[in-house]
């Protein structure tokens, strides 16, 4: 149970304020140096409040992919075609079910807009594409397909468009130095010669409102020492998700049980408690993204398959979605099967995540022999690699729509990769906000001065996710938060 009191604490009890700016801002992430920036551009006088010692939040340790469409100058300048009608009929199958109809109308029809408010805050995009399988771009390109828009079903609902926009860096190392770090720096140093001020190793506790309700600040920690900030116009919560909240997966999102998969411990769940303690609603508790730890330059050339032998989805499709359907439908176990010449094939690649090419821990040299030491039924997986191979000769996967590109026959000899349990994530529902990043009460109105984005909040995501999203939905709506909260 929460060790700390959660209720609001009401502004008369406040004797002296140690802190005061215009807008207050929990969390230094993507969605709060969003948020503050553009509080920042609206005229008012902002402080940020941030848990740990610096900057950057889950961002700065991404991969930096940023789910940008619609037509943006990198999609165009690369020769590829993109509406925002189209950008949000993937969104709209791919998401959900039940995605929040308004906010993919703004995001997608502001998509254009936001990347060049990117841009012009100093975010840079290579205009080079990449082209392969992967979770990230190896090199510093700057944008690739992330989020299965090229694979089956999703290439049959809507025309493909790569809208992984990912930002040139160098000496690149991934959850150091990656484009998630690339992003943050140069909105960090914008908001900085802005005039924003930042407060760090601050612990955010409580709301503080006054006796209309509205909120007006927040009590926080710092080193065991108690902090009251008064926000004279807003409130912009901004602190990342429950995914290391043990108490809030097992209530909301059990099937993530001790599968967190955030890139910073400090995603508690505290600004969703805080907010809920005001009457909050939420959104989406259920919904998580599921990372799969399998390199997916093999995963491409191979075929999946559950404990029963069957195949269950395009292996060329977005790991991402690779990995919810097998934690959520096929009880997070996987067999990767794939003969010597393809594997070896596959190992040759570049790839972000060659640390995910595992040797096979089966090898035969008949799909019956590998079938007997896999412990699989009995003519299961038989049947399903000759029903493969059948249409492969023809460079067709008419069962599951994989791309001819990927689609060739298994040989021999062959082998399995041990997939079982390789999956984490991390939680994407949240408060329930406005396009205008106003929080929302039960009730269905606004609460008078709280604002919040990021995944504190429930987003563009409602089920299944994209790569991207995160950064994309939390720095939009961070900047509309920002905004909103300026206007008081």
């Amino acid at each position: 149970m929460t060790s700390t009191p959660l209720h609001p604490l009401r502004a008369e009890e406040i004797s002296a304020w140690d802190f005061e700016a215009d807008v207050v801002i929990a969390g230094n992430g993507i969605a709060g140096v969003s948020a503050s920036i553009e509080a920042a551009r609206a005229g008012a006088d902002v402080l940020v409040l941030e848990r740990t010692g610096g900057w950057g939040g889950a961002a700065s340790l991404s991969g930096g992919i940023l789910y940008l469409g619609g037509g943006t100058p990198l999609q165009k300048a690369l020769g590829f075609e993109d509406t925002p009608e189209n950008m949000k009929t993937f969104m709209a199958a791919a998401l959900g079910p039940g995605t929040d109809d308004a906010k993919l109308t703004e995001y997608c029809e502001g998509s254009v807009d936001h990347y060049n408010w990117l841009v012009e805050n100093g975010v840079v995009f290579k205009e080079s594409f990449w082209g392969e399988p992967g979770w990230e771009i190896p090199g510093d390109d700057g944008l690739m397909y992330s989020g299965g828009e090229n694979a089956a079903p999703f290439n049959e609902i809507a025309t493909p468009a790569p809208r992984g926009h990912v930002p040139q860096m160098s000496n690149k190392r991934t959850g150091e130095q990656g484009g998630g770090y690339m992003i943050m720096k140069p909105l960090a140093e914008t908001a900085e010669k802005l005039g924003v001020k930042s407060e760090y190793d601050v612990r955010v506790q409580r709301l503080i409102v006054d006796d209309t309700g509205r909120v007006v600040g927040i009590s926080a920690k710092r080193y065991g020492k108690d902090l009251h900030v008064r926000a004279r116009r807003g409130v912009v919560l901004a602190t990342g998700s429950f995914a290391y909240n043990q108490e809030m997966v097992e209530a909301y999102a059990p099937k993530l049980i001790g599968k967190p998969g955030a890139a910073v411990e400090e995603h508690d769940g505290r600004g969703i408690r805080m907010a809920q303690a005001l009457g909050a609603d939420l959104a989406h508790m259920d919904a998580t993204e599921v990372a799969f730890f399998g390199d997916p330059q093999l995963l491409a050339r191979g075929i999946l398959v559950n404990a029963r032998g069957q195949r269950y989805v395009p292996e060329d499709t977005y790991p991402g979605r690779i990995g919810q359907l097998t934690l959520f439908e096929n009880g997070n176990q996987a067999f990767l099967v794939i003969d010597e010449a393809a594997y070896e094939e596959g190992c040759a690649t570049q790839s972000s995540t060659a640390y995910f090419r595992y040797p096979p821990k089966w090898a035969a040299e008949t799909v019956e022999e590998l079938e007997a030491e896999m412990g699989l039924p009995a003519g299961t997986l038989q049947a399903t690699v000759e029903v493969y191979n059948r249409h492969a000769a023809n460079g067709e996967d008419p069962v599951l729509g994989k791309k001819s590109e990927w689609v060739k026959p298994i040989g021999t000899p062959v082998a399995a990769l041990d997939l079982r349990n390789f999956t984490a994530g991390f939680t994407l529902g949240g408060l329930r906000t406005t396009v205008d990043s106003e929080v929302l009460h039960v009730s269905g109105e606004p609460i008078p001065g709280l604002f919040a984005a990021g995944r504190c909040t429930s987003g563009v995501c409602a089920g299944g996710y994209a790569s991207g999203t995160s950064l994309g939905d939390g720095s939009f709506f961070g900047r509309r938060a920002g905004i909103s909260a300026a206007k008081g």
